[in-house]
């Protein structure tokens, strides 16, 4: 079972940038979708990013699209969310996750396509 660990959230002033990293260990990473999803307070966890396992493929939420920017690392077993021009509405818990299933090329946003999850960093903006 592959064990997948956030670090870089924190505190940020709106218009501000911070990095996520997630690096997994323990079971395949480079042959699987990995994906970004974030869960404010009393809201459903929702989907920010997602990277195929070549790179090649990458798909956004409206509510990131030209600020996030996902990639991986396959060398380094690591997938990274690049947050630019951070709003308050972006404050949450983000968790990177890896697919159900081997795919070189797929990219999904269905939460219940992603069954390894990380245990989350918050990432706070402040107005």
């Amino acid at each position: 079972q592959v064990q997948l660990v956030e670090s870089g959230g924190g505190l940020v002033q709106a218009g501000g940038s911070l990095r996520l990293s997630c690096a997994a260990s323990g079971g395949p990473f480079s042959s699987y979708t990995m994906g970004w999803f974030r869960q404010a307070p009393g809201k459903e966890r929702e989907f920010a990013a997602a990277i195929s396992a070549t790179g090649i493929m990458t798909l956004y939420a409206d509510s990131v699209k030209g600020r996030f920017t996902i990639s991986r690392d396959n060398a380094k077993n690591t997938v990274y969310l690049q947050m630019n021009s951070l709003k308050a509405e972006d404050t949450a818990v983000y968790y990177c996750a890896r697919a159900v299933r081997r795919s070189l090329f797929s990219v999904d946003r269905l939460v219940t396509s992603y069954d390894s999850w990380g245990q989350g960093t918050q990432v706070t903006v402040s107005s």
